[in-house]
């Protein structure tokens, strides 16, 4: 039976979180002496759709305003919200809630994101290497469930998939999360593109699980670095807790709560995607040096190639950059190639047709 106390390290369970005025004061009018803002304004001036920000003001330390937007997006309360510096921060967050440095451990199934591995290492986190199963990319449920341990606090599973773009079947993700007594994280980075839906609605009925998603990919907001989880409101409050008290800048806050009012443009920008992935997929699988194209429910393709490298370079000549993930395990030979423009897949396919 999951209980969050269990888990939780100690030093967090007796946190007590940075508190600022503003924390006790919710009005936006008045005399603010509290902060040693400077009262004067700011040297820079920014005006975002009509409003003057004032950048010399701290932002809203729970970014209360894009969290009303993406609760209608996602049908959650913003108590089950949370919005971090990027995916990044995070995962940082989960592994510092949860982990005690040099005495517990997470399981990874690779090939996978590389940061929860860089995580697990900052954070003196042994890390246990579960592999998906080769060419399917699925999880080998039982090997994972047998690697767990009495210290095993996180197992972080990616779906869709990076670097591979595969589907992680949810039978196998619910077994998982019934079976374990700590936190399953669901990373869907890549969610808006795949053909299934989002494990969302599942946080009703597990509490151990949280979800991670992005602005950065079908939202086109990668330089703005806003990040969310989505969990029960015990998690959400333990991840409010340790975070810092202003981690999303004031312009950050304001442009994507302006953005999320642009749905129909990005779920347009999604369908093009996925119709020139699948036109993509087509075109270099019939190139004499791809030996394989996998299947994907991303916003990227992996293609196995016969010579990587030297593809990746003569690309790199033509100033084209894709990701040579060669060197990854269960990758040999693969490339892993973005969805771009339908003028940029154009000449990415004329380059590769040129190819000798």
């Amino acid at each position: 039976m999951f209980d969050l106390n269990n888990i939780l390290r100690e030093n967090i369970k007796k946190l007590v979180p940075y508190s600022s005025a503003r924390d006790e004061y919710k009005g936006t009018e008045g005399i603010f002496l509290d902060a040693n803002e400077n009262a004067f304004g700011s040297p820079l001036l920014l005006e975002i759709e009509g409003q003057e920000l004032n950048l010399n003001r701290y932002p809203d330390t729970l970014q209360i305003a894009v969290k009303e937007k993406l609760r209608k997006i996602k049908g959650l309360p913003i108590e089950n919200i949370f919005l971090g510096n990027g995916s990044d921060e995070a995962i940082d967050i989960i592994f510092r809630a949860f982990c005690n440095p040099g005495k517990d451990n997470v399981i990874i199934c690779p090939p996978t994101y590389g940061m929860y591995e860089v995580s697990a290492n900052i954070n003196d986190v042994q890390c246990i290497k579960v592999p998906l199963l080769p060419e399917t990319f699925q999880l080998n449920t039982d090997a994972i469930i047998k690697a767990i341990t009495e210290n095993t606090k996180l197992i972080f599973i990616c779906s869709p998939n990076n670097p591979t773009g595969s589907e992680i079947s949810s039978d196998a993700v619910k077994k998982i999360i019934e079976n374990f007594n700590g936190i399953v994280v669901i990373d869907e980075a890549y969610i808006n593109f795949a053909s299934y839906r989002t494990f969302i609605p599942e946080l009703l009925n597990y509490p151990n699980l949280v979800i991670l998603q992005t602005l950065s990919k079908a939202w086109g907001l990668a330089g703005l670095r806003v990040g969310m989880a989505f969990a029960s409101q015990p998690i959400i409050d333990v991840f409010n807790k340790i975070k810092p008290p202003y981690n999303i800048s004031i312009v950050s806050q304001k442009l994507v709560t302006g953005a999320l009012d642009n749905i129909e443009q990005v779920n347009h920008w999604i369908k093009v995607v996925v119709a020139e992935r699948k036109q993509l997929t087509e075109e270099i699988s019939k190139l004499p040096f791809v030996v394989h194209v996998y299947p994907s429910e991303a916003s990227f393709i992996l293609v196995k190639t016969i010579d990587a490298k030297r593809i990746y370079n003569y690309l790199v000549e033509n100033q084209i950059v894709i990701r040579d993930r060669s060197k990854v395990e269960m990758c040999e030979g693969c490339l892993r190639i973005t969805i771009g423009t339908p003028e940029e897949n154009m000449q990415v396919l004329k380059k590769l047709k040129e190819y000798k």
